[in-house]
């Protein structure tokens, strides 16, 4: 029994009469199953494969993962996963669902839903939104927080093991050199031991869970309008017991390599805004890297066996290794400070801006209106009372932003800051972590007329921020003394506003390096 049983199962999978169905069963192939949709069911099947991470080779493995399968993804994705379904041969040798007899195979029972409500069909439609992904943000922090830690592991090692996977993941297709293997594991093992102190640290603290293990864009869906996991790492729970940061890396990494990068940074950043995690937001791109060689020996891997598309695999496969290497080059660290008045579009411009700042995921937006509902344990939408903006209240905000964007640019990474700052020593306050190591500063005040900054902040809807006209018009009375950092016409496209900011950082970077 084996290769063959597992044919005749797949003969069988793939007939309508199978289901009591007229129609024909759709079937969608990955590198290690088979998906068949028929009626308002599916059924996942394990390909009879033995991989360096993954052996489906017997049917008692296979069943094994099936119902693993189902165990882990009721956890997140409720109603989806009905249960295991085995098959067996009729005493005419005929292959069934199993009622009885040995098992020759097993299939994972799903409900069918909208293939075109998968997040990778909603990211290539343009469908996907910047509250979805915030929604999707938050998902995965709840999920994360609920993950069961798992004592005693290091962080060092536990990528040295992913690392190790990869190079022999690499090995089983023909498209990569040895020399060019070779050459990017070294980059890869050189990265980590420069991550060796914080990945260590963030082990001990219990950051390292067992996760979901393969949490890209595809594998994330739209149920009753939500966001849910779903199809998570069953076969090798070493694969998924994994530091938190690098299970968010592969949906970052995906949205980034399919061109989301502005949603590939709000994820990013929405994440860090609700979770315990600041410490470790310099190591994304290290995890975006190897996420991103992930996919490249799988692609390549299944362009080894594919009937169709062989090409397009393997051009695939080629640009998430390019992708991995260019998240692999240092980028300095840089510190850009945004300004204004409510109502400028500071938010939005700093939303805009950070994807384009460092490298990928881009900066961490450090947020003056998020901050401060953080510091009192609420959602950022939330309105808080007045109490919340006492001028103390207001000075804690500003200090705590200061010791954040510190804490970043002293980790090599980048920094939007953004806040009113009409006060002149808040802006002198958030220029000096910069100062203070040397790093790159640039400092843009959002210029707009009383007439527009009213109409926006009357109009507004939703958001961080809880400033009203009565706010505003406080703003508007005080004046902004010795503003040294460059004015930018708010009132421009905001596509324009960017350019400029990047224009203008810029030049302060050459200007430093001449001086």
């Amino acid at each position: 029994m084996g290769l063959d049983d597992q044919q005749e199962a797949i003969a069988f999978l793939s007939d309508p009469k199978s289901y009591g169905l007229s129609v024909a069963v759709d079937v969608i192939e990955t590198h290690i199953s088979r998906i068949f949709l028929a009626g308002q069911r599916a059924y996942k099947m394990k390909k009879a494969v033995k991989l360096p991470y993954v052996d489906f080779s017997t049917a008692p493995l296979r069943l094994n993962a099936c119902q693993k399968e189902v165990e882990l993804n009721r956890l997140t994705a409720p109603g989806l996963y009905l249960g295991v379904k085995t098959l067996s041969r009729d005493k005419d040798g005929a292959v069934c669902f199993a009622k009885d007899g040995t098992c020759i195979d097993a299939v994972v029972e799903m409900i069918r839903f909208d293939q075109d409500l998968l997040f990778d069909r909603l990211a290539a439609a343009d469908k996907l939104t910047d509250d979805l992904m915030t929604s999707t943000a938050r998902m995965i922090v709840r999920y994360h927080q609920d993950a069961i830690v798992t004592q005693g592991k290091d962080g060092v090692a536990e990528m040295e093991a992913v690392l190790s996977v990869n190079r022999a993941g690499f090995a089983t297709s023909t498209l990569f050199t040895e020399h060019e293997v070779v050459a990017f594991d070294q980059l890869l093992r050189c990265a980590l031991e420069r991550h060796a102190d914080r990945l260590r640290a963030r082990s001990a603290a219990g950051k390292i869970r067992r996760c979901h293990g393969d949490l890209h864009l595809r594998n994330i869906c739209l149920l009753d309008g939500e966001p849910r996991l779903f199809d998570c790492i069953e076969f090798n729970d070493a694969i998924a017991t994994v530091d938190v940061l690098y299970d968010l890396a592969f949906l970052l990494m995906d949205l980034w390599h399919r061109g989301h990068r502005q949603h590939a940074n709000l994820v990013a950043n929405r994440y860090f805004d609700e979770s315990d995690n600041e410490d470790g937001f310099t190591l994304l791109p290290f995890f975006l890297a190897v996420r991103a060689a992930v996919r490249a020996h799988v692609t390549a891997t299944q362009a080894e066996t594919a009937k169709a598309n062989i090409e397009a695999l393997r051009a695939e496969a080629r640009s998430y290794f390019e992708l991995a290497q260019e998240l692999l080059v240092a980028r300095p660290p840089r510190l850009i400070a945004l300004g204004g008045l409510s109502g400028s579009g500071k938010t939005t411009v700093a939303e805009r801006l950070a994807p384009h700042i460092g490298t990928a995921p881009g900066a961490r937006i450090v947020e003056s209106d998020r901050l401060r509902k953080a510091m009192h344990g609420v959602p950022a939408e939330t309105r808080l009372p007045k109490a919340a903006y006492r001028r103390e209240v207001s000075e804690r905000v500003y200090m705590e932003m200061v010791l954040r964007t510190d804490a970043i640019l002293s980790d090599g990474g980048c920094v939007v800051a953004d806040a009113v700052f009409d006060d002149a020593k808040h802006r002198a306050a958030i220029e000096t972590p910069a100062c203070r190591r040397n790093i790159r500063f640039s400092g843009f005040w959002l210029n707009a007329e009383p007439a527009m900054l009213w109409k926006r902040v009357e109009d507004r809807q939703g958001g961080p921020s809880d400033a009203r006209l009565e706010v505003l018009m406080m703003q508007l009375s005080r004046r902004v003394d010795g503003l040294a950092w460059r004015k930018i016409d708010a009132s421009k496209n905001i596509d324009l506003i960017c350019d400029e900011i990047l224009a203008g950082s810029m030049s302060d970077e050459l200007a430093t390096a001449t001086t």
